[in-house]
């Protein structure tokens, strides 16, 4: 079987909650990444065989089926189907996962994967506000179900970390963010947004170009984050504001077909999809699940820890990232060596793909070869992806 390759990946800049991509909607930074890869790599649309998209709160204006939408909104054919999966944080990996299968299978050549999430528009959990509670009585009389954030706080327990290791490593993902975006290291995957071409017609404000990552915050101290308050246990907690993931505004999309579809097109592939996979574990931890999933991958790929010059572990909490150090043995010089969503922004559907996006930029300028990036998702998930430059 042909390798499935890579040939190309960007991604909007992230914006801040309530920021400048607010009155954007996400199917329209969707369509802004499409088209910028048929830019990018000469293709036309009508070559395209689908789109498949990660979103998370899929209700309202992200509720039908923002991958169809996007492309419809980018002019594209209407030929061209289009589908969004919802695999909570790892929806944007998962797509990847799925156009990688498809093309495999044969039922498709080239499939352009991501996700887009506006968090500032669409609430995250507004989907899970109507018509019940999104466990019923089965699942919650086997489990303790609890919020994500105090899955973060019982991470904290388990693997005894304190409140100083994640506010350190919080600060260490601004700091490592803010020298990446003043050394150049995102232009290559960045796509400015035209704020006022691209927003909902009733906004008249003025508006300009959203070029880089708003999240980044410059002016962040660690002695200011030690002075945040604790998000979700008031009196015993660790996790604050300043030591998880923000919510945020983007989208992020890459170009996949076999190797032998890219050589009959003329087109250089940077990297191929070497392994990928999707475990469960534990729902009430619930955010472990990158510690079993980069086992299960390398497993797949032959590979050990080793053999990974670089990895993305996404920073839902700080807690996250250290406890998978702690199980790995992984040094933070090789971990989210150009920050991660602490100080990226984590829109939702969008974030596997951005941080495929990123890592393949990465491996790139350091001259790496292997590359490694696993999610933890609601509900006790995992989805791990291995990609080998080229």
């Amino acid at each position: 079987m042909s390798d499935i390759v890579i040939v190309d990946a960007v991604r909007t800049p992230v914006g801040r909650f309530r920021g400048s991509l607010a009155g954007v909607r996400a199917d329209h930074l969707g369509a802004l990444v499409l088209n910028t890869l048929l830019e990018r790599t000469g293709l036309s649309p009508a070559q395209v065989d689908d789109v498949i998209f990660g979103c998370v709160t899929q209700i309202g204006e992200q509720s039908a089926n923002i991958a169809r939408t996007a492309l419809l909104g980018a002019g594209w054919p209407v030929t061209i189907p289009g589908m969004t999966l919802d695999r909570k944080c790892g929806s944007g990996e998962a797509a990847v996962h799925a156009a990688v299968g498809a093309i495999a299978a044969g039922a498709a050549d080239i499939i352009i994967a991501g996700g887009a999430e506006n968090m500032s528009r669409v609430p995250m959990g507004s989907n899970r506000e109507i018509h019940g509670e999104a466990f019923g009585w089965m699942a919650a009389e086997r489990y303790d179900l609890t919020s994500q954030g105090e899955a973060a706080e019982r991470v904290v327990d388990k693997w005894s970390l304190s409140r100083d290791a994640l506010d350190d490593y919080a600060f260490a993902s601004h700091s490592r963010a803010a020298h990446a975006a003043d050394a150049g290291y995102f232009d290559n995957e960045l796509v400015p947004v035209p704020v006022a071409e691209l927003r909902e017609h009733a906004l008249t404000e003025p508006a300009g170009i959203l070029q880089a990552d708003e999240t980044i915050r410059r002016d962040t101290s660690r002695e200011k984050l030690s002075t945040l308050k604790t998000s979700f246990r008031p009196d015993t907690g660790r996790i604050t504001a300043g030591n998880s993931s923000q919510i945020s505004d983007g989208a992020a999309a890459l170009l996949l077909m076999s190797a032998d579809t890219a050589k009959r097109l003329g087109l250089k592939a940077r990297a191929r999809i070497r392994a990928f996979t999707t475990v469960g574990v534990d729902p009430t931890l619930m955010l472990t699940g990158p510690i079993d999933a980069t086992r299960k991958v390398l497993d797949k790929a032959g590979l050990t820890l080793a053999d990974i010059d670089l990895f993305e572990i996404n920073e839902a909490f700080a807690s996250v990232p250290l406890a998978w150090m702690h199980e790995t043995g992984v040094a933070h010089d090789r971990l989210n060596v150009n920050g991660g969503a602490i100080a990226l922004g984590h829109p939702l559907g969008a974030s596997g793909a951005r941080l495929m996006t990123t890592l393949l930029n990465e491996l790139e300028r350091r001259g790496g070869r292997y590359g490694l990036q696993a999610i933890c998702c609601a509900g006790g998930l995992g989805t791990a992806t291995i990609i080998e430059r080229i």
